[in-house]
This record gives C-alpha cells, structure tokens and sequence, in this order.
C-alpha cells in the first residue's frame, strides 16, 4: 500500500513537470516593447485585417505557439535614431553640408506592424540605413528649392517639409516619425560666416554705442556724485569752522581776561605813582620854601630872589615831570586797552576771514599809533610849557634881582669858568716865572679874576640893555626895551 502511494506520487510530480515544460514550451509573452510575429498553421488574428494577413500579431500579451507547426519572432517597438549628414546645393547653387537626426519608431497599430514586419522582421538592424538613405533624398529635393537664409532663418520650415515629403514611404515601411532636427549647416565657401559679418558688425557697433552710452552716464553719475560729495565736505567744513570760531573766540575772552585785569591792575598803579609824583612835586615845593625863602630871609635880597627862582624852576619841572608822567601812563592804559581790543577782535574774526583778522589788526595798530602820538604831543606840549614857565620864573628872577642871578649862575658854573681859563696854559710847553711863587700867585689870580671879568660884562651888559634895540645874537625883544631877550641869552649861555 505505502508503495503505491509512492509511486502514485511520484508520477503526478512527473506529470507536473511534463506539463510545465510543455506549457514553457508553447506560451509566448509579447513585452511592451516588441510584437509577436506568429506565422504557421492555425495562426490567424481574430480581424479583417489580420485575416488577410497570413500570420498573427499579438501586443503586450501571450499566446501559445505550436513547436513544429508555428513560428513567433519578436518585433521591436522601441525608438531608434537615425543620423544624417548630406550634402546639398541650395538654390542659390551654395554647397552646403546638413547634419540632422530622426527619431522613428515602428507603429503601435496593426499595419504598421504588418508593413514593418514583412520588411524588416529578419532585418531590424537595416533600418537605420533604409531612414538615411530615404531621408537624404527628401532632403537634396527641399534644399535644392531654399536660399541659405531660408537654411538659417527657418529650420522649422525645413523640417516640417521633409517629415511631410518622407509620410507616405515612412507609411509604407510601417515606422512613424517621433522628432526630427536639423543640428547643423555647414558652408565651405564662407558665405554663411560673411552673411553673419555685417549683423556681427552692427551688434558690435551697437554694443560699443551701448557701452560708451552706459561709461558716459556713469561717468555723469559719478561726476554729480562727486560734486555732491564736495558740497557735503564743504558744508561739513563751513559748519565746523563756525563752531571753531565760536570756541577760539570764547577762548580768546578767556584769555583776554587776564590781560584785562592786567592793564586794569597797571592802570591803577599808574594813577597811584601819578599821585605820589604830585604829592613829591608838593613836598619839593615845600622843602623848597623851607630851604630858600627861610635862609633868603637871613640873607640879602640877592639870595630870596635866587631862592624863588629856583623854586619856581623846580615846582615847574616837578609839574612837568607829573605831568608828563600822567599823560604817559594815560597813553599806557590807552594802548594797552586799545591793544586788548584790536586782540579781542582779531581772535573772533580770525575764525570768519583771515582779511577781516589782517584789517582789524592793521586798524588796532594805528590807533594804537595815534594813542602813543597824541601822548607824545601831549608830553612834548607839557615839557614845551614847564620849560617857557622855568624861563619865565628865571625871566622875573632876573628883573627883579639881576645881579644876585648872575652871581648864581656863575658861581654854579665857576668850575668850568676856570677850566676854560686855564685852557690856555694848556698848550705852553716850557714857562719861565721871573718873580718865583709870587709870579705863580699873580698867574692863578688872573685866570682866576676871568670870572669877575665876566661877571662885569654882564653888569655893563644889562645896565646899557636899555639902549638897544634888539636882544643879543639876533633875538628880538618882547616887551620893548629889550631886557628880557638879553637877561635869556646871559643865562643860557652861563649854564
């Protein structure tokens, strides 16, 4: 029993594998791609069409195939390419080289299929040479009707031509066309390089237009950039040298402070030492009341009038002198506040215009000049007027007392009166004196008696002073008789 299963079992896994190599055998599978070409006995598609064909077609399915009775072959239905490179003459008789490229493929209908199979089923790989060769007819045919520039210009036309020239035989062979393009012309004569020279040319000149255009307005952008740059700068800089005028010149009132004191301070000692001049000028005049007019009681009336003399001579110069020394230092005060001024002024127009600096100095400078002029003419007048007052006082002096002033002149000018005298022994090499010491008594006591020769020249001067009738050496007289322009003479002549 448990053998007979055996063998029972082995049998059906026999059968089976009979049967499944059979069936491998006999069924055929048509891939997307491809088509069943079936001819043979019994191999008939189920169609009017396929009726008359004489053998089947089957697409993306199986069927079974007959071994020994019936034939399958594969039809590919994928796409193939085919190059091209012909050379034409167009109509304007311009040989020129086309390259192209078609994409064909067998069709996906029944008659296509047929029509490919019976002429291409055993020769699949022939193809591509049949599309060049039946392509490069279509193509000698349209370009010898086209200009260059219809080779150019319009491909399209070119292209849409041939596939319409090339339907039917494409048709008959059972391939339809999937894309076709033209890649390129070539020309070896240059005339489509020299047809593209003169649009080259204008593309270029219009590109340099076009560039010079864009250079220029850059240029022009750059150059109002630039002025509007040099416009900020410079209000930049008018900005920020108004504030540094105004910083130099509270600067220079900080600095004008000191100075201000300092003058102000000065001006106040220069007040003081004029005070204390007048006050020495009082005192002088004091000393010498108390030292002439007390003695000149005790003496003659020769010496009071000296005295007086000298004291109105040294009141007027001691007037003089503080008089001259208030104008000075008023004249001091003055530049040094006109000076103070002109800086003050020049600190704060430096920072506007250095003209305006340069014009308020010059105008400081010369009122300073006119300051110190007119102080100097004040001074000068004031000397001009202590000196006719001394000569006045020695004028009256001398007409009330003549002789005592004489005496005093000549007393205070003895020394060099007998210096003069004794000039002329100077000049005496060798001397011989007969009389011994007696002889040089007698020589010293005439160069000594000069002085009182010349004290009675001036006696008999002014006693004959009535009778003339001008001063001596030419000066003219003042009150008539002419005693005063002499009286002047003597005297600056003694001193």
């Amino acid at each position: 029993m448990p053998t007979e299963f055996l063998f029972l079992g082995v049998a059906i896994v026999v059968v089976l594998f009979i049967v499944i190599l059979l069936f491998k055998a006999v069924w055929r599978v048509a891939e997307p791609n491809e088509a069943l070409i079936i001819s043979g006995l019994g191999a008939r598609t189920k169609n009017e069409f396929a009726d008359s064909l004489g053998f089947k077609i089957v697409t993306g399915k199986g069927t079974a195939v007959l071994p020994g009775f019936q034939t399958a072959r594969r039809l590919r239905l994928d796409s193939r390419a085919a190059n091209l490179q012909v050379s034409c003459v167009t109509q304007q008789g311009i040989p020129v080289q086309v390259r192209g490229v078609v994409i064909y493929k067998v069709g996906d209908d029944f008659v296509s299929i047929a029509n490919a199979a019976r002429r291409f089923l055993d020769q699949q790989d022939s193809m591509n040479d049949a599309i060049h060769e039946l392509f490069t007819g279509h193509l000698r045919s349209i370009i010898g009707n086209l200009t260059v520039e219809d080779l150019i210009l319009n491909r399209e036309r070119l292209t849409s031509e041939t596939r319409s020239s090339a339907a039917d035989e494409m048709s008959k062979l059972g391939l339809v066309v999937d894309s076709m393009q033209i890649q390129e012309i070539d020309d070896e004569t240059g005339y489509i390089l020299n047809l593209g020279k003169p649009h080259a040319a204008k593309v270029a000149a219009a590109a340099r237009i076009a560039e010079a255009q864009r250079d220029q307005e850059a240029t022009e952008a750059e150059q109002v950039a630039a002025a509007k740059k040099a416009a900020a700068i410079r209000e930049s800089q008018i900005q920020q040298s108004g504030y540094q005028a105004e910083v130099d010149q509270a600067a220079a009132k900080a600095r004008q402070a000191g100075p201000l004191s300092d003058a102000t301070a000065r001006q106040e000692v220069v007040v003081q030492e004029t005070r204390a001049a007048e006050l020495e000028a009082q005192l002088a005049e004091q000393r010498l009341q108390s030292q002439v007019r007390k003695p000149a009681d005790a003496k003659a009336y020769e010496t009071v009038t000296l005295s007086q003399a000298e004291r109105d001579a040294r009141i007027a110069q001691a007037e003089a002198e503080a008089r001259e020394t208030e104008l000075r230092a008023a004249a001091q005060a003055s530049q040094v506040k006109q000076a103070a001024a002109a800086e003050a002024e020049s600190v704060r127009l430096r920072g506007e215009a250095e003209a305006a600096a340069t014009r308020a100095t010059g105008l400081s400078e010369a009122e300073a000049s006119k300051a110190r002029g007119l102080a100097e003419a004040e001074a000068a007048k004031a000397k001009g007027l202590a000196e006719a007052e001394a000569i006045r006082a020695r004028s009256e002096a001398l007409a009330e007392n003549q002789e005592a002033v004489i005496a005093q002149q000549l007393a205070e000018n003895w020394p060099q009166i007998v210096e003069a005298g004794s000039k002329a022994f100077g000049n005496v090499d060798h001397m011989v004196v007969l009389n011994g010491a007696q002889g040089i008594e007698e020589m010293l006591a005439k160069a000594l008696t000069l002085g009182g020769t010349g004290l009675g020249l001036a006696r008999s001067l002014l006693a004959g002073g009535n009778g003339l009738g001008g001063g001596v050496n030419g000066t003219e007289s003042v009150n008539g008789n002419g005693a005063e322009p002499v009286t002047k003479n003597i005297i600056d002549t003694a001193s």
